[in-house]
């Protein structure tokens, strides 16, 4: 029987502190709680903050990967929690930005990846610097955090309207963080779609839920553990509990064409074509 290829998709947003990292390692958490292969990469690059998340401090990260010719595999990490993380590193100015050079590195290293993936799941960094639009374009889908502040609404447009008008990207699925409640969530929703709607063409964006504002969630952060994981009587637990049902029931790709060593080989592709234009 043919392996079926993995769900590849970015957790991202336009404007930092919206609790996407937070969001990722608990919808990980979920996703491996049904059985499933998770692998978490925390593609933040130079700002990375999955380990600390998770109150761990990875040896290997990967900096080691791309300038000390470890493998993907030595650095992969399982955690507690039953899902695996690729783990970047943070205040290295060699990390800044991802050369073409390192690109086709990744490209290679994830071609070895021992461990068999259902899921997997890229932490971007938030904005639209080069490394944030890289990882959403080398994604099958993009899950978009925003929060009911209008500053979220207003770059989480620009980081759309960038990865639209650039490279032609149609499809977004928008979670909304820290919402009162479903109504205040929708409604930040639909300021967002509206402003696609009026300012975009053949934008589509799919509302995937919400995660109510809870205050374990805080506390969760502060002793390092996944929300998830921390007290599962917690509203914010239910959300992505329905988060990660609202993923599986994505389609995966069919075909080998659709693996992770895909995604890397198409973006790279279209960068070395719109280099020779």
């Amino acid at each position: 029987m043919a392996k079926v290829p993995p769900l590849v998709f970015s957790i991202t947003s336009g404007k930092g502190g919206v609790g996407k990292t937070s969001i990722a390692v608990s919808l990980a958490c979920a996703l491996a709680e049904t059985n499933d292969n998770v692998l978490l990469f925390d593609a933040d690059i130079g700002l990375a903050n999955v380990d600390t998340m998770l109150g761990i401090a990875p040896k290997k990260n990967i900096f080691h990967l791309l300038y000390e010719d470890l493998s993907i595999n030595d650095i992969t990490l399982k955690t507690e929690y039953g899902f695996h993380i690729l783990p970047s590193v943070s205040g290295v100015p060699e990390m800044l930005s991802l050369s073409v050079s390192n690109k086709l590195a990744l490209l290679e290293a994830l071609d070895m990846l021992a461990m068999p993936v259902d899921y997997f799941i890229v932490d971007t960094g938030a904005g639209v610097n080069d490394s944030v639009l890289y990882f959403n374009l080398a994604v099958q889908e993009r899950i978009i955090i925003i929060t009911p502040e209008p500053t979220s609404i207003t770059d989480a447009y620009a980081l759309i309207k960038v990865i639209h008008a650039r490279h032609g990207v149609k499809s977004f699925k928008v979670l909304v963080n820290l919402a009162q409640d479903e109504g205040v969530a929708k409604d930040a929703f639909t300021k967002l779609y509206s402003a696609c709607e009026h300012f975009l063409t053949s934008v589509s964006l799919d509302f995937i839920g919400f995660i109510p504002r809870d205050p374990c969630v805080r506390k969760a952060i502060l002793e390092q553990k996944p929300f998830y994981a921390y007290d599962k009587s917690n509203l914010a637990v239910d959300a992505v509990k329905k988060l990660a049902s609202e993923v599986k029931t994505i389609s995966r790709p069919e075909t080998i064409d659709g693996s992770i060593k895909f995604f890397w080989k198409k973006l790279l592709f279209k960068e070395e074509t719109l280099e020779k234009i």
